[in-house]
């Protein structure tokens, strides 16, 4: 399947935040990505739910609401309102993951759990064929503009072999620190998704640099 690139919302330039998603909007991009951050799970605020309600009525493409937060479960239903397509989740952060899933599903949108660097894929086993995304984080959540974790591509390739043997069609995106430099690895490893954020955003021609993820 083609690669989906997501640029970051975290790395736009807030002061002009309606031409960086006309530029999205224009661009090769299928997603947008959006890390809430609740300074609790992660050490760092981000933004909620007013800002993800007014880029859904300028950005045309789908939201990729990564919920960095404890309890994510509270907010399911206010994100599905803001118009999210997809809904990710950590796994660190849910007690309930099964049920997590199902209630991101019954809010009508796609379900996806997120592990951090030091989680192992191992803890996705008896989940594969429930969710529709696994993201793995290529750096530790928290903050953008961070480097790429190497073995994050031995994660990946060992998540897609998990996901073969169990006839799972779930996608594999990675978030942190993805570069044209990497981008060919994490595809060749089974990646499917690529979240970019500081490599897109502040490049000169951030549309060409989308192109190159692709």
């Amino acid at each position: 399947m083609e690669t989906i690139v997501s640029p970051s919302l975290l790395s736009a330039d807030f002061t002009n935040l309606k031409d960086d998603l006309e530029m999205v909007n224009k661009s090769q991009a299928q997603w947008l990505h959006l890390d809430v951050m609740d300074g609790i799970f992660v050490p760092n605020i981000s933004f909620g739910f007013p800002v993800i309600k007014a880029v859904k009525s300028v950005c045309k493409k789908p939201l990729d609401v990564h919920l960095m937060i404890m309890q994510p479960e509270r907010y399911i239903a206010q994100t599905a309102k803001c118009g999210a397509m997809m809904t990710t989740v950590h796994q660190e952060a849910c007690i309930h993951l099964h049920r997590t899933i199902q209630e991101i599903h019954d809010a009508g949108m796609k379900a996806g759990v997120a592990l951090n660097p030091s989680t192992p894929v191992a803890t996705l086993e008896d989940i594969l064929c429930d969710a529709d995304m696994f993201l793995l984080m290529s750096v530790n959540p928290g903050f953008g503009g961070q480097k790429f974790i190497p073995h994050t591509l031995a994660k990946v390739a060992k998540l897609k072999r998990m996901l073969l043997e169990a006839h799972s069609e779930a996608l594999i995106e990675v978030d942190g620190g993805v570069t044209n430099e990497n981008a060919t690895q994490l595809k060749t490893a089974g990646a499917n998704v690529l979240v970019s954020g500081s490599y897109i955003f502040r490049a000169h021609d951030p549309q060409e640099a989308i192109s190159t993820l692709l």
